[in-house]
Parts: structure tokens; sequence; C-alpha cells
């Protein structure tokens, strides 16, 4: 009876600490080469989308990228033991076993948010995997989309503007388009110098299993904070968090010989006086990606400008124009100096 009573306690205890720490994560689901038809298989959410698992490790970007103006939650899931790894440049390298989750919504009238989905990277043996899953209307789950989905939208831009989208779940092939590199999949948000955890929790968990390199690392201007950096800093801030992961030497836009993983300057990989690779209807009768002092002239700006799918860039993840990220790149480019001048 004694003994049964012990087993009792313990099995108490047990349901006690799940209950205040949420679902067990559902490490096979991470690991295993299948592909989970509900978000709750995992474990990440503890019923609903604004419950976050009390295991997982919430996280911002100082420029994330531009997604129609929507709002992001982010979250690290480490296996047990395992360490992240951070190497010179600030590249990120999760052990097998982690998941980045990324919830995508809009503000509602009562300050919270709705959220219409949830993508995950899951790290497994053969590599990393992207799923999208989107939540039901009851907010109970969420299920698995390969084909992707269209969700209708209206929201209200940080200046005012009203706007009714299309909003767009990338379909799994979708992901691999921007999450390549070397023909692998690949993170793109998680550079450190462009991590922010903010509460003293998340600081000290990612701290404790993290491994620095000795030199150091350097910091990243923020696009839209003036005071974090000079025009170019913060244009280059902003082209490697929308643009690096295809225009990189490594990405899926490596033909097009611009490049914006490096820092930018007056050379043709950063687009300076660059005759597109092809010129197309893309480059809207312009001769250069960036013509220096005239934003009006420049391919970049035409086709951040533009909403047709064979013109705008990025090419995928937006149905609207980033104003703010445009007036930044225009400035940039037009205090560039002219060739020749000064």
């Amino acid at each position: 009876m004694r003994l049964l009573f012990l087993v009792l306690a313990c099995f108490g205890l047990a349901t006690a600490l799940i209950a205040k720490n949420g679902p067990e994560i559902g490490q096979a689901a991470i690991l295993e080469e299948g592909l989970p038809r509900q978000l709750s298989d995992f474990g990440f959410f503890d019923g609903a989308a604004d419950k976050p698992n009390k295991a997982l490790i919430p996280y911002s970007l100082r420029n994330p990228l531009f997604s129609d103006y929507a709002e992001k939650q982010r979250f690290i899931y480490l296996p047990e033991d395992g360490l992240v790894s951070v190497g010179p440049t600030g590249k990120v390298d999760f052990p097998v076993g982690s998941a980045l989750i990324k919830s995508f919504g809009y503000a509602r009238e009562d300050g919270g948010l709705n959220i219409l989905e949830t993508r995950l990277l899951l790290l497994r043996k053969s590599g990393w995997i992207a799923l999208p899953y989107v939540w039901r209307a009851d907010g109970s789950d969420a299920d698995l989309k390969i084909g992707g989905k269209r969700i209708p939208v209206s929201f209200t831009t940080p200046r005012g503007k009203n706007l009714e989208i299309s909003y767009s779940v990338p379909n799994k092939n979708q992901c691999k388009q921007c999450h390549s590199s070397k023909d692998r999949l690949e993170p793109i948000g998680p550079v450190w110098p462009d991590m922010i955890f903010d509460s003293e929790a998340a600081k000290k968990k990612i701290a404790e299993r993290t491994m620095f390199p000795r030199n150091g690392l350097f910091s990243r201007a923020k696009w839209d904070d003036p005071a974090s950096g000079n025009i170019k800093q913060r244009a280059s801030a902003y082209l490697a968090a929308n643009c690096a992961h295809c225009h990189s030497r490594d990405g899926s836009a490596s033909n097009s010989g611009l490049f914006y993983d490096d820092s930018i300057g007056f050379y043709r990989a950063s687009g300076y006086l660059k005759r597109p690779v092809a010129a197309g209807r893309g480059s809207g009768g312009r001769d250069f990606v960036i013509d220096p002092g005239h934003p009006e002239k420049s391919i970049l700006i035409h086709r951040m400008k533009s909403l047709d799918p064979g013109v705008a860039m990025p090419e995928l993840g937006r149905a609207t124009v980033h104003d703010e990220g445009v007036e930044l790149l225009e400035e940039w480019i037009r205090q560039m100096p002219a060739p020749g001048a000064g």
C-alpha cells in the first residue's frame, strides 16, 4: 500500500510538472522522417497559439524579413543537453533535434494577435526540413498545409494605411526555394548579431547552451533606427535580412552576380552600375540595378515597388510594398556619388 502511495505521489508530481511547463515536447515528431498532420503532435503550444510551451526560448530579430506587415513570434527548441555554436561571422549552428518555430499574425482590435500560421524548421539527422501549419478558426490546433494556402486578411500598416490582401502561406517547395543554400535547407533569420532575447529567462537559457567564438562578435545596425548606424550600414542590414537568403554565392539567385550577404559598397556585386544578367521586363527599361544618385532609375527600387509576380522582388512572401524599406534604400541610393564625382 505504501509503495502504491509513493507511485501515485510520483505520478501526481510528474503530472503537476507537465501541467506547469506545458505538454511534453514530441521529440519523435521532430526527429522521425515523417510529416505530422497536426502542430499539436510536437507539443510546442499548450492548446493555443498564444500559449507557447515553457521549454521554448523566445527571441526576436533586429532586422526581420518583411512579410506583408505580419507580426511574428519566434521560438527555439533545443533538445536536452544540445548545445548551440556561434561562428566568427555570427552564423548559428544548432544540434540535431532542434526546432525553429515562427508564428505569423495580425493585430486584433483587443490588442492581441490573430495567429494565422506557424512555420517549423526541424533539424533531423538528414538535415533541416520546413513544414507550414495553418491554425484552425477556433484556434484549437493547426493543420499541415504542404500545398500552402491563401487567407484573406485586412490590417492597418504602421502608417495608418488600411489594406486587404490575400495572405500567402507558402507551400513546401516555396519554403525550400528561400531557405536553400548549397542545395540544402538552412535557417535564414537566426544570425547571432541580429538576434534579441528580451526576457531574462530567455537570456539565461540561451547563454547556458551556447558556445561563442574567441574573437567576439560584431554588431549589426537596425535598418529602421537612424541611431544604430549610418545609411549604408542600415541599408546593408535591410538587404541582408530581405534579400541575402537568395542573393548570396550559395543561394538560389547566385547566378545573378548580385550578393547581399557581405558588406555592400561601390562595386558590381552590390548592384552599383551593374547591368542585369537578363534584361527582361523585370528591368522596367532601366540600365542598372543601382544607378547612383537616381533611385527612380534603379532596377532594385523598381522591383521592390512592383506587385507584378514577374517583376516583384522578393519573389515570394509579399502582396504589398514595404514603403518604409523602399524609402530607406531610395535615400541610400540618392546619397551615392556619381561615378568620378569628387
